[in-house]
Formats: C-alpha cells, structure tokens, sequence
C-alpha cells in the first residue's frame, strides 16, 4: 500500500479528468462568435459547438424555437470543418479510454488494499492504465488545441443560408469547452504519468511470487 500513494491520486485525477473530458463534449460553446447583424441573431453572438450550433433569437425564425434557436450538426454536413469532425471522434474516443484506464487502476488498487501481493495482479494493470489515460489525454489535447487555434485565428464556417448565421464572424473567442478540454488533458496525462511510474517492490517474501 505504501508503494501505491501516486496510483492513488492518479486514479483521483483521472476520474476528475474523465468527468472533465465528457463534460466538455456536451458543452455547446467551443468557439463563441460575435456578429454584427441582429435581425434575427438578437445577442449577437453565436455559440458554436462541436455537436451543434445555437443562438439567441427574440423572432419567430422556426417553429418552436422562440428564443434559443440551435442547428444540430450530422455526418453528412460537407460545411463542417475538420477539426470539428475531429473533436467529436477523438473526444468519443478519449471517454473510453479514460473509463478503461479507470477500470484498469480500480482493479489493481483493489488488490493492493486487500493485500494480494502477486506482481502479475497490480504492476501491469497500473500500466495499462497509465497508457490509457495518456492516450486520452492526447486524444483531448488535438482538438482543443486545433480548436483555439481556429479561434485565434478567426476562421470561418460556411453554415447553409438556412442556419441565419453567417459563414464569417466580426470576431471571435474561446468558449468554455476550451478550457475545460485544457484541464482534463493536464489532469489525465498526470494521471499516466503517475501510473506509468509505478515500481512493484521487490522484498524477500514477494520476489518468488
């Protein structure tokens, strides 16, 4: 158990970051636009996420949407641009990774605290765990990354003449996705590291077992 401290606090960040990660996924706001024409998007901003995209409307633009009027995104929209596509498959991917790298340190925590000492049982499914979390951690890293450099860099979105957005924003900022991509991917990839760090210890009574 002594030996075990860091897995421990790797499985406390990882489940935090796993939490984080699908958290960002179901946020709408990833990229926040803001528009110079309020006929019928009235706040003037546009909150574009990787699923869908939603705005703010006081007209009767479609029915049953009044007030917030979003457009959900499918696979066969040719105007989505590719680190959109990108987020939503490594995101997906990310989550299940992050849940097996969970499952993985879960198991070999309980056979450290119950006292089973054979190395086979602990030291390779901290290992796989740690694998598991980094490569989830990559895996939120690139679209987040892609993503905020699409904002800096003001790229537009060529949305059909039915979504009443334009395909070019005034301007445009980071949406609260982001950051919260950015502290999944710190936490999960501490998590690998500190489960990737794990030594099995080598006494007198485990070495023959």
């Amino acid at each position: 158990v002594s030996t075990s401290h860091l897995q421990l606090a790797a499985f406390a960040l990882g489940t935090i970051g796993w939490i984080l990660c699908t958290v960002s996924m179901g946020i709408v706001d990833w990229r926040v636009w803001h528009v110079d024409n309020t006929t019928i998007i009235s706040s003037g901003i546009v909150w574009v996420g990787i699923w869908k995209v939603c705005f703010i409307s006081y007209l009767h633009v479609s029915p049953g949407y009044r007030e917030q009027f979003c457009h959900k995104f499918s696979g066969y929209d040719s105007f989505i641009p590719h680190e959109i596509y990108a987020a939503q498959g490594l995101l997906l991917i990310a989550m299940l990774m992050g849940l097996l790298g969970l499952a993985a340190t879960t198991f070999a925590l309980r056979n450290v605290y119950m006292g089973i000492t054979h190395k086979t049982l602990i030291a390779p499914f901290f290992l796989v765990g740690g694998f598991f979390y980094t490569f989830a951690g990559l895996c939120v890293l690139i679209p987040v990354s892609w993503n905020f450099y699409s904002v800096a860099h003001n790229q537009s979105i060529a949305f059909p003449p039915s979504y009443y957005i334009p395909s070019s924003p005034v301007a445009q900022g980071v949406g609260a996705a982001i950051p919260v991509g950015i502290v999944a991917v710190i936490l999960l990839l501490l998590s690998g590291t500190f489960s990737l760090s794990y030594r099995f210890p080598m006494t007198a009574n485990t070495v023959t077992k």
